[in-house]
């Protein structure tokens, strides 16, 4: 607790907080009769506007001084003022808010708080102060006596005041702990008048909410663009231009059936061939699009097939009790599959590990390798389209890829949202 800032940060607040307290009561008693008093010109309104401002300044004022000296973050509880530049307008929808009053009522008692908190703090640290250094007392005035109640004791030179600094100590471990106590009293009060009311709270994490899902939407909606995109490119300039390859040999082999048997029969050969690589890439782009294994024996098996297929050797545990919902497969399979491409593209490793296990309510994968590092997640990427994949349900992907390695990229994703 002595090496705490907060403690000796504290006490300075409580040992100076009176002049704040004392300044804001007499300037709220004053302003506030002197305006009630002149509200029957047209004088008092203005300058009951200009108190209403002033308090509120001093409250946003005091939130900060408390963030200094507790640590304790109050956010400002107001509501949005309406645009525009009529003061009018400002000036009731201010005096319309709740939170404006609660400053109010929050200044107006904090004069005999910090009177408490004052005397408090001067009478446990002055005794603690004034015991730990007795010996130095001693020796300036030739000795001093110590009463507490009936009990008394003189101490004629410093080395008979010594036992009394002993006390000190303890004291001092008393002192701390009572600044703390009334700091945390104080903040506690502070947020109970000064911060936001607990609709407020609510509703702002429902706005955080809100946004945190609308961004997750239109990561998700990019995602899928994005997908779309690469199976029509794939289709266009693998599979479409095999299948128009095919036609033109089948075409050209039914000119020469008759002419060139030979000819035709060569044609039709290459035909053939065209055909099933073709088939070949229209098996691999529907395995990109969803694997039939996955969806029939789970993640073990289709995690173990990609692996079985990765140039590097990879080492594959799958711990799940039971089967994750099927968009968590999907996200989770895809996930390893790309990173394991990206292994093989640009890291430069010689081995893999893939781990996915479940933490409450977490699927957690998990993908290792020794390679080069320096895997970044830029926008329109591989890692990024991964990333916004995870946020379509609420997950997050996180890439640690130092210079040199080794390269970890890590998602959890939720079981239920």
């Amino acid at each position: 607790m002595a090496r705490s800032s907060v403690t000796w940060r504290s006490a300075i607040y409580l040992a100076v907080s009176l002049a704040f307290g004392l300044g804001w009561f007499i300037a709220l008693v004053v302003g506030l009769a002197l305006s009630t008093i002149l509200l029957i010109i047209w004088v008092g309104l203005p300058m009951l506007a200009l108190m209403m401002i002033a308090w509120r300044f001093g409250a946003m004022l005091e939130r900060r001084l408390v963030r200094l000296a507790f640590g304790v973050r109050i956010a400002d509880p107001y509501r949005p003022l309406p645009p525009g530049r009529n003061p009018l307008a400002k000036l009731k929808s201010m005096a319309s808010d709740p939170a404006t009053w609660k400053d109010l009522a929050y200044l107006a008692v904090l004069f005999p708080i910090t009177l408490v908190e004052f005397v408090t703090s001067v009478v446990v640290w002055a005794a603690t102060f004034a015991l730990l250094f007795l010996p130095v007392i001693v020796a300036a005035d030739g000795g001093a006596e110590v009463s507490v109640g009936p009990v008394s004791y003189w101490a004629g030179n410093p080395l008979e005041a010594l036992p009394i600094s002993l006390i000190g100590l303890v004291l001092l471990v008393f002192a701390m702990y009572t600044t703390r106590v009334m700091a945390v009293t104080h903040s506690a009060f502070a947020r109970l008048m000064l911060g936001q009311s607990p609709s407020q709270q609510e509703n702002l994490e429902l706005r955080k909410r809100t946004e945190h899902l609308r961004a997750s939407r239109a990561r998700g909606v990019d995602a899928a663009e994005f997908e779309r995109r690469r199976i029509e490119r794939d289709l266009h300039d693998g599979a479409q231009q095999r299948l128009l390859a095919v036609a033109m040999d089948i075409g050209r082999a039914r000119a020469k059936l008759e002419d060139d048997p030979e000819g035709a029969r060569a044609l039709i050969e290459q035909a053939h061939l065209g055909t099933k690589e073709a088939i070949t890439e229209l098996r691999d782009l529907a395995r990109g699009i969803y694997p039939a294994i996955l969806t029939d024996r789970g993640l073990d098996p289709a995690l173990s097939g990609l692996a079985g297929r990765a140039p590097v050797p990879v080492e594959v545990d799958v711990d799940l009790p039971e089967r994750p919902p099927a968009a968590v497969e999907s996200i989770a399979y895809f996930i390893v599959a790309e990173s394991l491409a990206n292994i093989a593209k640009y890291a430069r490793a010689t081995r893999a590990t893939v781990r996915v296990a479940r933490e409450d309510r977490w699927v957690v994968v998990e993908v290792i390798d020794n390679g080069v590092g320096g895997a970044t997640a830029r926008a329109g990427g591989g890692l990024a389209g991964l990333a916004d994949r995870a946020a379509t349900i609420d997950g997050m992907l996180i890439v640690d890829s130092p210079p040199g390695g080794p390269t970890i990229i890590r998602a959890d994703l939720p079981c239920t949202w």
